[in-house]
């Protein structure tokens, strides 16, 4: 039966949009209680329809179908392939588990003033909106569905709206996502003028008569504010750790990564210039990583740290992103595999694991209330569970074997190692410095993890907390363990989604990646035999573990202070801090982070000097060297512009007559058509 020519998937598209509507009217109308079962069938059900619907896609060699958008819009054409399957099964699935988690964590928040209905009504909006960026094919509704996205993920943030610090995060998120409308709408209109259509099919054509360069960096600008890339990075460390954890595990598992699809379906249409544009974003991506994973290691703040590994891994994908590039540039089909898809299979290992981390965060503040990790300390005691989630999701995002995200790093280092052939020195000089670049990132990733574990959930606690945590409720412990039963799968069985990342590669940038597959068994057998060996060591830890316990069970436990290097009478003091674990790396690094002090000098003929409190923090080199100083030229130069609001009815009256004067003049002088 071919779906694609009957009413089937047409039929599902109004069930989906029924729903919605059903959800927001739902739960207006039920009582508190309620609501959280409301939204979580509303979301199950919504992500088993599109879910059906990429599966079908991919069975089908892609979905094509067209909705009247009546006269303003026309007819809107949804195309499902490839591409916007995989996106939409990472958005189902984590989207599926946020809900589950949030109708747990946000039940701290009842008796405050934030309303369960308002949040859980965007958050079906912000779910049906990130599918319809994978769907959508026509620039207007594309750009009305990227707005509805960044709007309703605005409100999201803004949970806790009455905290100054959030309302500033949410000003600061709205005003780059309005930036990146603005350039995804000029690139989008230049498209329109040179091919008369806002069909997507009107791009490529475009890259077929034209220079390819210049319109696809735009549309790279725009789609990297909503990625992340370095430049365009800096709403993350303040979005991330002011909106509820859920969200944020949402918005740092699948809303970035509207940004890579964005980029991939531009990609997709490309004609030209593959090589270059290949170049230009392998070397970005280098750079974003390593920016990314040394803010990440000196912050004290586990959320904002784990915003920058965001930032970290966006700049990983790119790195896949222009290998891939580089394939098709110089006709290199496994480079091309290797590139695109250790991207897409990373895109899915990071919607996990990084949900996964900022869940498992998200229970230790709603228990300790604090972002701090220095004033943590011990909480494995506390909230054992919790902590081994942590420390899953943390060898994960290390790309440590046998979890899921060794596997896609795997595949983006064998590219590297397959650029080398036939290259030429300025690529050959590319590839040496990236894959030292990515192999450091590898390694500050995981002093940044040692660090935040240890200084967390080993040791004493530093601080006397006003409530003594606990573990969090199973209903917050259920879809984190689903998420890790799925990085397992593909830790353990890697090759089916090698494959599948094969056949979108294929369908989508038009290479014959059956070769490539072909050629994959020695490499594929290494992998497995890596996660093999790590599966079996870990599997001999867990069966020593339970051996001891098992012959000890009988005896009785006694808890001593941990030994003190001789100090007699020990303190939480004395224990490592965030700070001092990085410092050295804040120092060797300081060209690319800045530390800002906050202490009084001690003066000469203080004898006997008062009481000293020193503090520091460390700030964005972007954001302070760059971003404010252009944010205040920007202010000066607006605010010459005053007077002509100057509040004279009158005065606007004329500003309107003036305007409809031009208009009129510029049509009769055939200025103006």
């Amino acid at each position: 039966m071919d779906f694609a020519n009957t009413s089937f998937v047409f039929t599902l598209f109004q069930i989906q949009f029924v729903i919605l509507v059903a959800g927001i009217i739902g739960l207006a109308l039920v009582s508190e209680k309620l609501k959280h079962i409301i939204v979580s069938i509303c979301v199950i059900c919504v992500s088993i329809l599109s879910g059906t619907l990429a599966v079908v896609a991919m069975a089908s060699h892609g979905l094509d179908i067209v909705v009247n958008g009546g006269l303003f819009l026309g007819d809107i054409p949804f195309r499902i392939d490839g591409l916007s399957a995989w996106f939409i099964l990472i958005i189902d699935i984590v989207t599926l588990t946020g809900v589950i988690y949030g109708t747990g964590y946000v039940k701290a928040y009842k008796n405050s003033n934030i309303s369960s209905t308002f949040h859980w009504s965007l958050f079906l909006l912000f779910q049906s909106s990130m599918l319809w960026v994978c769907m959508v094919q026509n620039s207007i509704a594309f750009i009305f569905s990227w707005e509805i996205m960044s709007l309703s993920s605005l409100f999201l943030v803004l949970f806790d709206h009455e905290n100054p610090k959030v309302v500033k995060a949410g000003i600061n998120y709205l005003v780059q996502m309005h930036l990146s409308v603005a350039i995804l709408t000029v690139a989008f209109i230049w498209v329109y003028f040179e091919t008369g259509t806002f069909d997507f099919k009107g791009i490529p054509v475009f890259f077929g008569a034209n220079n390819n360069v210049w319109l696809f960096l735009l549309f790279f600008i725009g789609f990297g504010f909503k990625a992340g890339f370095l430049g365009l990075h800096t709403w993350l460390p303040h979005a991330h750790p002011a909106a509820p954890s859920h969200v944020s595990g949402v918005m740092s598992g699948v809303i970035v990564k509207m940004g890579i699809f964005g980029i991939l379906r531009m990609i997709s249409f490309l004609q030209a210039d593959y090589l270059l544009l290949g170049q230009i974003i392998l070397g970005l991506s280098v750079l974003t990583g390593l920016f990314g994973i040394i803010n990440a290691a000196i912050q004290r703040d586990f959320k904002r740290m784990l915003a920058y590994c965001t930032i970290e891994n966006i700049g990983i994908i790119g790195i896949g992103i222009g290998l891939g590039l580089i394939g098709i540039g110089n006709g290199q089909v496994i480079l091309c595999f290797f590139g695109f898809g250790g991207a897409l299979l990373h895109v899915l290992n990071h919607s996990l694991f990084k949900s996964l981390l900022f869940f498992s965060a998200g229970s230790v503040f709603r228990q300790t209330h604090t972002r701090d990790i220095d004033s943590l300390g011990g909480l494995i005691k506390k909230m054992p569970k919790t902590a081994v989630i942590f420390i899953i999701g943390a060898i994960a995002i290390a790309g440590l074997p046998p979890l899921n995200g060794f596997v896609s790093e795997f595949l983006i280092y064998c590219g590297m190692l397959k650029g080398f052939t036939s290259a030429g020195f300025a690529q050959t000089l590319l590839l040496v410095l990236s894959f030292a670049g990515l192999s450091l990132i590898g390694g500050i990733s995981v002093l940044t993890f040692t660090k935040t574990i240890g200084i967390m959930f080993l040791g004493s606690p530093r601080k006397e907390l006003e409530h003594e945590p606990k573990e969090v409720p199973l209903q917050m412990l259920l879809p984190q363990y689903f998420t890790i039963v799925i990085m397992l799968a593909i830790a353990i069985v890697p090759s089916f989604f090698i494959r599948l990342t094969g056949n979108i590669v294929s369908s989508t940038f038009g290479v014959n990646t059956d070769i490539a597959v072909n050629g994959l068994k020695s490499y594929l057998s290494v992998l497995s035999n890596i996660s093999i060996f790590s599966i079996s060591f870990l599997a001999l830890l867990l069966l020593v573990y339970l051996v001891r316990k098992f012959a000890t069970k009988k005896n009785k436990a006694t808890y001593e202070a941990t030994w003190g290097c001789g100090y007699s009478a020990p303190n939480s003091k004395m224990q490592y801090t965030g700070k001092s674990f990085s410092k050295m790396l804040g120092k060797l690094t300081g060209f690319v982070v800045m530390e800002n002090k906050k202490f009084d000098k001690f003066e000469q003929n203080e004898i006997f000097p008062d009481t000293r409190t020193y503090k520091s923090d460390y700030s964005d080199l972007v954001e302070d060297k760059i971003i404010n100083p252009s944010s205040q030229i920007l202010k000066k130069i607006i605010n010459k512009f005053q007077f002509f609001q100057n509040g004279r009815i009158q005065t606007y009256v004329i500003y309107g007559l003036i305007f409809i004067v031009v208009i009129f003049l510029g049509t009769i002088l055939n200025i103006l058509n």
